[in-house]
């Protein structure tokens, strides 16, 4: 796409819970502290799946989702020092926020209770173009090709940034609590950041993959007991969940260690059994953890080009995003999708 351009490609949602269809939209040129993205590569999220059905309150249809963006800036707008046309940029779940709450001061924007989102806030990466907030660019590093960019802005970041915050230091155990489009890229990080890392899926199939992906230790959750065999361990630190089985949680969190926390990065509405006394006992905690700002995805960028961590991606060009978000929500993803549209 030309930054002439009057029209670019988008996949548009017309309602909720329809399918994406192709689609020409105007292709805008960018305000204040805004820039004009050409889309080289857009991840496909779980999160995608929930903008589309409606789940998100405040969505407006018909919509262009998207939120694990890669590619060129090709138009600046005034007030955006520091990005020039040219420059290789990521955007993920960060979409921007109001800058001037708590949240946003204390350098937490992805909690600001205005965070723009991209594909709901504002058109997303479904698209050959897309406008968005300066201050929500990540730059690219040299190493990382914009499809290997993509899902890093969102999947990988969430991992990346849930394990440098938590209370495990290198050397400690971090265990992985399922090996798909995020637990493969935890794993690694894992691995890469010096912790002891225990990979937990279900099925003895999947204990070869996770021993490519960095394991150190797998635990096939369907013929072991998951937290016996941490505590056999020595009790992990970090039990790091990326699932969206509350049950699963549950019998991972009695194989933490002393302070050992169960970080929660899958979203779902069934409650936790996890009782008082585990809690007490051993100081251990449970919290949650969002993705997290501009900056972080940077850091997870810049991160991952050093030490080699990858996404394992299957690439299918934009006018297929509803097979990949299919491909994706059915379970046959191996292990993130990625749309690529040719710029």
């Amino acid at each position: 796409m030309s930054a002439t351009a009057r029209t670019h490609r988008a996949m548009q949602t017309a309602e909720p819970g329809a399918a994406p269809q192709l689609v020409r939209a105007e292709t805008r040129e960018p305000g204040p502290a805004q820039v004009r993205i050409a889309v080289e590569a857009c991840g496909v999220c779980h999160s995608d799946a929930m903008v589309i059905g409606g789940h998100l309150p405040g969505t407006a249809f018909p919509l262009v989702t998207g939120h694990e963006i890669a590619g060129r800036i090709d138009a600046v707008g005034d007030q955006v020092p520091g990005w020039e046309v040219g420059d290789r940029v990521a955007v993920g779940w960060y979409g921007g926020s109001c800058g001037h709450c708590d949240a946003c001061r204390t350098g937490d924007g992805v909690h600001c209770p205005e965070v723009q989102i991209p594909g709901a806030a504002y058109p997303g990466g479904f698209a050959d173009s897309v406008v968005v907030p300066a201050v929500a660019l990540a730059a690219v590093p040299e190493g990382l090709t914009a499809v290997e960019a993509a899902p890093l802005a969102c999947a990988g970041i969430t991992v990346y940034n849930g394990l440098r915050r938590s209370a495990a230091r290198a050397g400690d155990t971090v265990a992985v609590l399922g090996l798909g489009g995020l637990g493969h890229l935890g794993v690694q990080f894992a691995r890469a950041m010096g912790f002891h890392t225990v990979a937990i899926a279900r099925g003895a199939e999947k204990a070869e993959a996770a021993r490519e992906f960095g394991a150190h230790r797998y635990i096939d959750s369907t013929a072991e007991d998951v937290a016996t065999e941490l505590t056999a361990l020595g009790g992990a630190k970090v039990v790091l969940a990326t699932v969206t089985n509350s049950a699963a949680m549950s019998d991972a969190f009695g194989g933490l260690g002393r302070r050992g926390e169960l970080i929660v990065l899958g979203a779902t509405p069934e409650g936790l059994d996890v009782n008082p006394l585990q809690l007490v006992n051993g100081g251990r905690s449970v919290r949650g953890h969002a993705s997290g700002i501009a900056v972080d995805t940077q850091d997870t960028l810049r991160f991952a080009a050093r030490s080699g961590v990858r996404a394992k991606v299957e690439e299918v060009p934009l006018e297929r995003a509803a097979d990949a978000l299919e491909r994706m929500l059915s379970g046959r993803a191996r292990f993130r999708m990625v749309l690529t549209t040719g710029n």
